[in-house]
């Protein structure tokens, strides 16, 4: 017997934005989150506009920007001493043209009150979905952790890029040359964002203005973390403070390890996203790297792309399985091509960058060019901004 029609292991964008739109269109959709709330710090919290644009499509954009954000509608860089303005958001043809940087909780807390109006949504917290229930080598739902069991006609792994349920599915490993610690330092606040990176010789730094702090990412090379922990705390703030005047609290922010956190950097895809009941998608399917911050915006492009496909042929009582490899067919260039520019961006410029012990004489050509005419910031403007094949809601609303 069928408990619901859709059974989503993952409460984050994807997951969340996919239960969302199956709800809406009238199937039985239950989200399983491990955590009891979405309060977890030190994730990606950049909305881009194609993400944006998908809630104002949902008649939901207004709304969402009533929760706490700031707007990044340029993005500057300080390479090798020089301030320089990279990118500009404005002149995208959207509802809106910015980055609006939210607190990842307070937007996943959006989705789910906007996911409950429909009748069909259910979201399950301290729930995690353990194992797949497989019949006859289909997926039929999934096992909590408390020994729930839950069948669905359809189940969707989002649950990120450590999730063991894509196990056999065959991946590739694309890799970076780079992991990052994730912190907090206290600033004053000023009317104009000031997101920013700095680039010079062994440095890479990013600092994401968050109004009255800075969410710091201070990136090195892959494997170093111990190396520079057994330096000391003291050191490591040293080495911060050095990046410039917008660091220099950075005591403050820093007072242990404890408050530093590390990303391990992966990016890798898998090559098949589905097998008989199951379709997987965002990190679970393609682990992205920080460079850009597109992660939670491909995420929710693949639930749009998921719904469209999918939701309307459920609602009508068809079975999935002949479908989900249309998931995959949709997103898979567009994830291509991002993963390409950002293994370029790693191999270029990341990784010279941060092994280099020549000082950084000047910043180079592209940037100079860029910071010079203004007309080209609006080249990388969409490739950050709308990202490759952004998508349209195109899966229907129930009437009520």
């Amino acid at each position: 017997m069928t408990d619901v029609d859709v059974c989503i292991i993952g409460g984050g964008p994807a997951g969340m934005v996919a239960g969302l739109l199956f709800a809406r269109a009238g199937l039985k959709t239950t989200v399983l989150e491990k955590h009891k709330d979405f309060l977890r710090d030190f994730r990606g919290d950049t909305v881009h506009p194609s993400t944006l644009r998908v809630f104002s499509e949902l008649g939901l954009l207004d709304e969402l920007l009533r929760r706490p954000h700031q707007k990044v509608e340029r993005l500057g860089a300080r390479i090798a001493g020089r301030d320089m303005q990279i990118v500009d958001l404005t002149h995208l043809n959207v509802p809106a043209p910015y980055i609006a940087l939210m607190p990842q909780w307070d937007f996943l807390d959006f989705v789910a009150d906007a996911a409950r109006r429909y009748p069909t949504f259910d979201l399950r917290q301290s729930c995690e979905g353990a194992e797949l229930i497989e019949e006859g080598g289909r997926v039929i739902g999934v096992r909590t952790a408390d020994g729930q069991e839950i069948r669905a006609r359809l189940t969707i792994a989002a649950d990120g890029r450590d999730s063991r349920h894509r196990d056999g599915l065959p991946a590739i490993q694309i890799g970076a040359p780079m992991d990052v610690f994730w912190f907090r330092i206290p600033k004053v606040a000023q009317p104009e964002n000031d997101t920013m990176g700095v680039f010079d010789t062994g440095i890479l730094f990013v600092l994401i203005d968050r109004g009255d702090y800075y969410q710091c990412a201070f990136v090195f090379p892959k494997g170093g973390a111990e190396k520079i922990r057994a330096e000391g705390l003291d050191a490591f703030r040293d080495r911060v403070r050095a990046i410039g005047p917008e660091t220099a609290t950075v005591d403050q922010g820093v007072t242990r390890w404890d408050d530093v956190k590390l990303l391990t950097v992966t990016v890798d895809r898998l090559q098949k996203w589905d097998r008989p009941g199951l379709l997987v998608i965002g990190d679970a399917a393609h682990a992205m790297s920080p460079i850009g911050g597109v992660g939670i915006n491909l995420a929710v492009q693949d639930a749009v792309a998921a719904a469209n496909i999918l939701a309307a042929p459920m609602a009508a009582g068809d079975d999935p399985d002949p479908l989900l490899h249309k998931v995959h067919d949709r997103r898979i260039r567009a994830v291509k091509l991002t993963q390409g520019m950002q293994k370029m961006v790693q191999d270029t410029i990341i990784a010279p960058l941060l092994s280099n012990s020549e000082p950084l004489d000047a910043p180079p050509l592209a940037a100079k060019m860029l910071d010079r005419i203004p007309l080209l910031r609006r080249i990388p403007a969409r490739l950050i901004g709308m990202g490759f094949r952004p998508e349209h809601v195109r899966s229907p609303e129930a009437k009520a």
